[in-house]
């Protein structure tokens, strides 16, 4: 079981950081009290299919969150695989942050409301606890997409696993799915609908995938769609997306473009992405 707790500095992104956790396939939970953590792990271990954890805690916990080396020293005991991730800002940056939330720092009650001496009286009590730490991230200089890209470097190891991939066929006359991030239109592909032998068949029997694969236009028009997804992928994931909708459309919905999402589906999962297919019309009959 990995195990990572991600603390640091208020206004650094730990929030940020334990949502690109999340959309990589770990379990997250955010401000969690650090004597609770120990025996959250034990309790996770019970269930085989909870394999990674990101847990986040800090200051926000008060007095409570003093004892989390404690906690450390007793996962460690229990051969947890733990790693600790400390994400910091610089001082002006992280009042400059604040600021521009208008949100309220932790301790800023404990320091008469001076927003300066809050950051620094944290950095005091986070000292301890950073000097244990086995990963940094400064997030001063970074944009959301950096600090995405700095955290799956560190704890995702197929960035493929990052980005769920939805394939979609639909029938144009049934209108164009609204979750469609990419769209492609094959109704200028040999139609197996005017083939009265295969017309109650589906994109899903080998009969209708050889009809529109045997023409030398249908295999270009995949070769092209699939080298601009294999473009497109790597990007998405660089900028930090989560899920794509691929919705390949023919007239119907039951032939044609179910024929180029099985094939996309197959490609994709032979490359090691995490992906889904559904079939939105194919059981719908053309008038």
């Amino acid at each position: 079981m990995e195990f990572v707790i991600i603390t640091g500095q208020s206004g650094s992104g730990k929030s940020q950081t334990v949502n690109v956790l999340e959309d990589a396939g770990f379990f997250c939970i955010d401000n969690m009290p650090p004597q609770l953590i120990p025996k959250f792990a034990e309790m996770c271990k019970e269930y085989a299919n909870i394999e990674k954890i990101a847990i986040v805690t800090d200051i926000r916990g008060g007095s409570l969150f003093l004892d989390l080396q404690d906690n450390v020293k007793k996962l460690k005991e229990n051969d947890i695989d733990l790693k600790i991730l400390f994400v910091s800002t610089e001082h002006d940056e992280i009042k400059r942050r604040y600021k521009e939330t208008r949100r309220k720092h932790p301790l800023l009650d404990v320091t008469g409301g001076d927003i300066d001496k809050a950051i620094d009286a944290e950095y005091d009590i986070l000292s301890p606890i950073r000097m244990t730490a086995d990963y940094f991230i400064d997030t001063t200089h970074m944009t959301t997409n950096n600090l995405r890209e700095a955290v799956r470097n560190l704890f995702v190891e197929n960035v493929s696993d990052t980005i769920l991939i939805s394939c979609i066929s639909f029938g144009f006359m049934y209108g164009i799915p609204a979750e469609a991030d990419l769209v492609f239109d094959v109704r200028c592909m040999p139609n197996p609908f005017h083939v009265p032998e295969l017309r109650e068949f589906s994109g899903l029997d080998r009969c209708v995938q050889d009809f529109v694969m045997s023409h030398e236009v249908s295999v270009e028009m995949k070769k092209k769609m699939f080298d601009i997804i294999d473009f497109l992928l790597p990007q998405y994931i660089t900028e930090g997306k989560s899920q794509l909708n691929i919705a390949i459309g023919c007239t119907g919905g039951r032939h044609r473009s179910v024929t180029y999402t099985q094939l996309l589906y197959k490609h994709l999962e032979e490359n090691g992405y995490k992906v889904r297919v559904l079939h939105r019309d194919i059981a719908k009959r053309k008038n």
